[in-house]
């Protein structure tokens, strides 16, 4: 159990980004933002893809606390963390999916921001291909974003380009889907070196997006996936037991984190101008599972989703799932991905977090760069 001091700690910066939340509503921080990553911040663009229907989520109960109650996309009851994000920044919501953008569209909206995160992807381009279908790894949001950067230069010129790029938040949440597929095809291998080739797959995408005019990273790292309904339900069906985590994907969850920010590191004194804000994921999800009930939250279930069926709720989330009655008291909405409360909480501390939280600087610091 954490102490009470880290949990007054807690609480203090959680009313601090509801605060935040208010300012930034005022005014708009940065002037674009930029998604990639999977579903925990994809909008839509699975939508426009021939995916199966796990790696889709544009059909009830998805978007149940949406406006209108309308799936859009977005693995969530409602808002997920790239829409608390952007709105943190002074946006209404995440940037529009890349796909849902025509000729004409595209043009205003890349001022603004676009999101290219695809739900089942990761840093491999084999990620997601097995289990979602047809997916957007994280090269080929690379590619997109570049072609966007071409038409931006063609239209604005280089200069102008530059500056807004510059200025703006590149948001990357990704990686999950590469470590549980790892497991799911028995972990064969060396820990360490699945390590190794995630770390410098992340790092490559960062060094590729800087060289496309992109200087303010907000890196979201791995959160404690065996902790995920799904991983619980995983380890009741191996191990006969159905208390705890799935303590081997815990673990490399837990080893990726030192090892992404050492790199980060490295490439900050690498890159001129590039500054980044990585959040230690892993520390704060087990934070609200030690602490499930403060003054600023009240979780009444951390193990199943809510939206699902069996053993954690980890069977599905659709139109015939059962659906839980308090939401906002639930940390998973489904088998794998958090409720909009949750992702309240998380926007909320890469936003304003302190330095047990979020390093070296939090968002908010990163975007008065």
């Amino acid at each position: 159990m954490a102490s009470q001091t880290a949990s007054h700690v807690m609480v203090a910066l959680c009313l601090l980004g509801l605060a935040a939340r208010h300012a930034a509503e005022a005014t708009q921080l940065v002037p674009a933002v930029f998604v990639f990553g999977d579903s925990t911040v994809d909008v839509g663009n699975n939508n426009y893809l021939n995916s199966t229907k796990p790696a889709r989520a544009n059909y009830p109960k998805y978007g149940v606390d949406f406006s209108g109650s309308t799936p859009t996309g977005r693995f969530s009851n409602g808002y997920n963390l790239a829409d608390q994000l952007a709105q943190l920044l002074g946006f209404p919501k995440s940037p529009p999916a890349y796909l849902s953008l025509t000729a004409k569209t595209i043009v205003p909206q890349m001022y603004q921001g676009i999101n290219f995160a695809s739900g089942g992807s990761g840093l491999s381009d084999k990620t997601g291909l097995l289990g979602a279908g047809e997916v957007i790894p994280m090269s080929l949001q690379v590619q997109y974003f570049s072609q966007v950067v071409e038409l931006m230069q063609t239209l604005s010129g280089s200069r102008r380009t530059a500056s807004l790029l510059s200025e703006s938040i590149f948001f990357i949440s990704t990686g999950s889907n590469d470590i549980f597929e790892y497991f799911l095809s028995g972990g064969n291998g060396d820990d360490g070196e699945f390590l190794l080739g995630f770390t410098a797959a992340f790092r490559s995408y960062v060094r590729a997006l800087y060289r496309l005019g992109a200087r303010k990273f907000s890196i979201v790292s791995i959160t404690p996936l065996g902790c995920t309904p799904s991983q619980r339900a995983r380890r009741l069906s191996q191990g006969g037991t159905r208390g705890g985590c799935f303590g081997p994907i815990n673990t490399l969850s837990l080893r990726s984190y030192p090892m992404l920010a050492a790199s980060l590191r490295d490439l900050a004194d690498e890159l001129p101008g590039m500054a980044y804000s990585l959040s230690d994921s892993f520390t704060m999800v087990s934070f609200i599972i030690a602490n499930p009930r403060t003054n600023a939250w009240s979780f009444t279930e951390l193990e199943s989703g809510c939206c699902g069926s069996g053993p954690f709720g980890a069977l599905g989330c659709d139109e015939t799932a059962p659906l839980c009655d308090n939401r906002d008291g639930h940390l998973f909405w489904d088998a794998n991905h958090p409720t909009q409360a949750a992702s309240a909480i998380a926007a909320q501390t890469l936003f304003a977090g302190n330095r047990t939280f979020v390093s070296p600087i939090n968002v908010r610091e990163l975007a008065q760069l």
